[in-house]
Formats: C-alpha cells, sequence, structure tokens
C-alpha cells in the first residue's frame, strides 16, 4: 500500500512539473513574441508563476500538508482566506476611488491608468471574482471536507486550483488598467485569460467532486448542493458567453463569437446568472454551514432548503432577458424574463426565512456575538435585495430604473450587504478554526466593522435610490412644448450630493474592510485575543483521521 501510495504520489510531481514546464514554455513565448506591451506582460506573469511551480514541485517531494494521514487538506483554504481579505481590501479601495472619480472628475487624473473606464472593471473584478471567488473557494473546499469526512482529492490539484485563480486576478486586473477588456459587464478578460480560467476552474470541479466521490458520509449536506450548482452553472456561463476568435494567438485583442441583439442576449443571460450562481447559490452554501455552525443550532428546515435549492436552480437561469427591457430583444423574450424573475421572489423568500428561522432559540447571541450578527444581517439584505431585483423587473417600473443609478443602488445592497457581510463573517469563523487559535483577536474591532460596514451601506444604497429616481423622473420630465425639460448635464449636476454620500459610505465600508484585515492578521500571527473572556466558545469540526471512527458528521 505504501509503495502505491508512493507511486501515486511520484506520478503527481511528474505530473506537475510537466504542466508546469509546457506553461513555462507558453509564457516565455508569449513574453517574447507577443504582438502588444499586455499580452508580453501576461506572458511574463504566466513564465514567472509556472516557473515558481515547478521549484517548488521539485524542492518538496513530500509537501507535508499533502500527507493524507495528518488530516483535512487546510494548507490550500488558508491561502484562499488569506487571499479574500487581501482582494477585498483592494477591491473596496478601488470602488471608493471611482465613486469619488464620479463626485470628483479632477479624481481621474487626466491619466489612462487611472480613469474611471479603466478601474471600474477593476473594482467589479476585484470584488465579484476576486474578493467573492476566493470565498467561495475557500468555504466550499473548507465545508465539502467536513461534511463529507473526506480529504481533497490529490497533491498538488487543489494548490493549483488556488493559486492558479490568483494568476488569472492578476492578468485580469492589469489588463484593464492597461486597456485590455472585451466590455462586457462582468466578463471583461480577453480571451486568453478565459482560457486560463477555464483550465483553473475545470480542476476546481474536479476537486470538488472528488471529495464527494470519496466521502465517508452517505448524506450530501444541501451546502454542498448549491456549492457544486454554482460551479458547474459558472462553467457553463463562462464557456459559452466568452466564445470569441483572437485576432491573433500573440495578441491580446478578439472578436465575440455572436454579434448583435443574440450577443447582448447570451451576455445577459451570462451576466444575471453569474449574480444568481456565483453571487447567490455559491453563498447560500455559505449560509446553510456558517450560520447553523455558529448558532450551534440546526437549520431550521432541511426540507425547505431542499425546494429553496430546486426552484432557485430552475427559476434563475431564465431570467436574464429583463436586463434588456425596451431593446431589440423580442418582446416575448423580455416578458418571459420579467415572469421568471418575479416568480423568484418565492425561493429566495424561502432561502431567507430558512436561514433567519435557525437561529430560533439563539436570538439572544444577537447581543453578544457581532459575527453571528454579521451573518444574519447579511441574510436579511439578502431577503431585500430579492424583493427589489424581481420588482425592478417589471416594465413599468424598469422604464424609470432601467439606466440610473436605483440599479447601482440595488446592486450594492446584494453585494455590500448579502455577498459582504456574509463573506465577513465565514472569514471571522473560519480563521481561529483554520490556525487552531483560541478566538479571534478581537471581538471588539469586529464590533466597529459590524457597525462601519452597516452604516456604509445604507449611505450607499439609500443615496443611490434617490440618485437613480432623480435621474429616472428627470429624464422623462416635458415642458408644456412636449420638450425635454432638462438637458442631460443637469441631471449629472443634479447628483452631486448623493454621489459624495455614496463616496463616504464607501469609505467607511472600506475601513471597515482594513479594521478586518488588521484583525485576521493578529490572529493568524497567533496573538493572544484581547477580550478571550467575551467571545463565544464555537467548536470547530472534529478533524478527520483515516481508520478512525469518527463523530456523527454535522
Amino acid at each position: 500500500m505504501k509503495d502505491t501510495s508512493e507511486e501515486w504520489s511520484g506520478m503527481s510531481d511528474m505530473l506537475a512539473m510537466g504542466s508546469a514546464l509546457l506553461f513555462s514554455v507558453i509564457g516565455l513565448i508569449l513574453a517574447v513574441a507577443g504582438v502588444d506591451g499586455g499580452m508580453r506582460l501576461h506572458g511574463l506573469f504566466l513564465l514567472a508563476a509556472s516557473a515558481a511551480a515547478f521549484f517548488y514541485v521539485l524542492s518538496h517531494p513530500t509537501d507535508p500538508q499533502a500527507d493524507h494521514a495528518t488530516g483535512y487538506f487546510d494548507g490550500p483554504v488558508k491561502v484562499a482566506t488569506i487571499a479574500c481579505v487581501i482582494w477585498g481590501v483592494v477591491g473596496f479601495l478601488a470602488g471608493d476611488v471611482i465613486a469619488w472619480q464620479l463626485a470628483f472628475p479632477w479624481f481621474n487624473f487626466d491619466l489612462p491608468w487611472t480613469n474611471f473606464g479603466r478601474l471600474r472593471p477593476v473594482h467589479t473584478s476585484a470584488v465579484v471574482f476576486a474578493f467573492g471567488g476566493n470565498a467561495l473557494i475557500a468555504t466550499s473546499l473548507y465545508v465539502v471536507q467536513r461534511t463529507c469526512r473526506a480529504r481533497l482529492p490529490g497533491k498538488w490539484a487543489p494548490w493549483f486550483v488556488v493559486w492558479g485563480y490568483q494568476l488569472f486576478i492578476l492578468i485580469a486586473a492589469s489588463g484593464y488598467v492597461l486597456g485590455i477588456t472585451q466590455s462586457k459587464e462582468y466578463a471583461e478578460p480577453e480571451w486568453y485569460a478565459d482560457i486560463w480560467l477555464t483550465i483553473v476552474w475545470v480542476a476546481y470541479l474536479l476537486v470538488f467532486m472528488g471529495t464527494l466521490a470519496k466521502r465517508q458520509e452517505p448524506h450530501i449536506y444541501v451546502a454542498n448542493w448549491f456549492y457544486l450548482a454554482f460551479i458547474v452553472t459558472i462553467a457553463m456561463l463562462h464557456i459559452v458567453n466568452n466564445l470569441a476568435l483572437p485576432v491573433s494567438l500573440l495578441g491580446s485583442e478578439s472578436y465575440p463569437l455572436f454579434p448583435g441583439v443574440q450577443g447582448a442576449m447570451t451576455q445577459w443571460w451570462y451576466g444575471h446568472n453569474a449574480v444568481g450562481f456565483l453571487l447567490t447559490a455559491g453563498f447560500l452554501g455559505i449560509m446553510y454551514y456558517f450560520i447553523p455552525k455558529r448558532a450551534e443550532r440546526p437549520i431550521y428546515s432541511y426540507r425547505l432548503s431542499i425546494v429553496h435549492f430546486w426552484s432557485l436552480i430552475f427559476l434563475y437561469i431564465w431570467a436574464g432577458p429583463h436586463h434588456l427591457h425596451y431593446t431589440a430583444l423580442p418582446d416575448w423574450a423580455q416578458t418571459l424574463g420579467m415572469t421568471f424573475s418575479i416568480m423568484l421572489w418565492m425561493p429566495s423568500w424561502g432561502g431567507m426565512i430558512n436561514g433567519l428561522m435557525t437561529l430560533s432559540g439563539a436570538w439572544d447571541r444577537l447581543r453578544t456575538d457581532p459575527v453571528i450578527r454579521l451573518l444574519v444581517v447579511s441574510v436579511a439584505f439578502y431577503g431585500m435585495s430579492t424583493f427589489e431585483g424581481p420588482l425592478m423587473s417589471i416594465k413599468a417600473v424598469n422604464s424609470l430604473s432601467h439606466y440610473t443609478d436605483w440599479t447601482i443602488g440595488h446592486v450594492h445592497s446584494g453585494a455590500l450587504g448579502w455577498v459582504g457581510m456574509i463573506s465577513f463573517g465565514a472569514v471571522y469563523c473560519m480563521v481561529p478554526w483554520l490556525w487552531k487559535r483560541q478566538g479571534l483577536y478581537s471581538m471588539r474591532l469586529v464590533e466597529w466593522h459590524f457597525w462601519l460596514a452597516t452604516i456604509g451601506i445604507v449611505l450607499y444604497i439609500t443615496s443611490m435610490w434617490v440618485a437613480g429616481i432623480t435621474q429616472g423622473l428627470m429624464w422623462r420630465a416635458y415642458d408644456h412644448l412636449g420638450f425635454l425639460k432638462y438637458s442631460f448635464i443637469e441631471t449629472v449636476e443634479a447628483l452631486h450630493w448623493p454621489y459624495v454620500i455614496r463616496a463616504t459610505g464607501g469609505l467607511l465600508f472600506l475601513l471597515g474592510g482594513v479594521i478586518m484585515a488588521y484583525n485576521v492578521w493578529r490572529t493568524i500571527r497567533g496573538d493572544q485575543p484581547v477580550d478571550l473572556k467575551d467571545q463565544p466558545r464555537v467548536a470547530a469540526a472534529p478533524e478527520f483521521r483515516p481508520g478512525v471512527v469518527a463523530a456523527p458528521a454535522e
């Protein structure tokens, strides 16, 4: 058995080094022969990352993190958790910078690399894919091991998933600053970055499914259903929406495969379901594990969670056309998207009720545990944003809200309130568990983070509601002769103070993220908690050891 294990380990090393060598050669070719500066720079990134991976594998033939006798494979989870915190601060900073640019245009500095058009996709991708994506990778790989009582498969594949994903983020973000973009919402990276992400994502799917396949627990916990749906659907969306023809295999530019209204329909089938499956289904996986775990209560209704899963998965995929009301898209398709969007109220609120009612008998924890407060408030924002979204999909409402800042407020009530808050709560739960600490460095800092984030979100979304409705009303106002009453620049002038309030709210949210980063750093470093006696005693999942009769699954 030992010989077989060593043989598999050797094969794993050879495959990892061979893959790293192949990507090093590709990176060298792109760095030397690339037809534009962006491609040459990204070739250098690929070369450096692949060479580093090659020498690391070569110098670590017996990586202790890959020893299957020690318990769970948490090294990649730790890296993704740290990356989530770092990229979160970067994404929040980029978002607040562009918010101030909208209020004070001189803040663009009249430079191509710092203008709103280039920093805006840096912000959206950093928050959605870098912060949110790493939160999902970290929590999914943590949760699937604990609920299956099985270790992640492979010696190097989980490391490739985590570090390969960081390389994708670096290539995408640097490309935006250099002006390399497909100009598709949530899908800006160019063709070669998309190919790299596809390779990483397939590895992610195989690692996750491999863990499920070798589980010692016959039952698959519902959180894993949501994680698996998110991984599979994002793969499908990413591949179809990003089909493109490169101008040159050595250049960064490409042409999308789908033209005109077909391209718009495909893009918003992707765009809305990136929200639906990455920012909703994936984070519902976090909700279904971390709220019961932190509250030390079973999920309120397992039956409701199954109904929630299947109805959400079926309905969400059809809702994309509501982004294209009053466009060249056929009216029947617009109405179809609106209808399914309205139907989404039911499963969304069913999930919200399930999450909130899990605290039955533990509501007192809201007073004493700010981590529980983050998790519960995130579910409240989930309920609010999943009410507002279907409302805005109704054509009569959409005629007022479309293209206005009301949409921006809606997106951020979900992104900051739901995705941000539940990610913060999950990070605060996992860090002491992963690094075997007695507790977080400071719960008082978590309190500060909660209130800064909450006040920041409220300032943000209320200012954008005011700005959006103001815009919509001014754009549709006519004088007694039937001419438009306001010029476009007058609507811009009217939004100055809402934009200032929005940027101030974003600044508070950013400060909360910085406090979290400091708290996490001090915890990982092993500093003694300053308020340990006030921290709730929340047990982590027991370590899984092969050959040992384990406790019942959670």
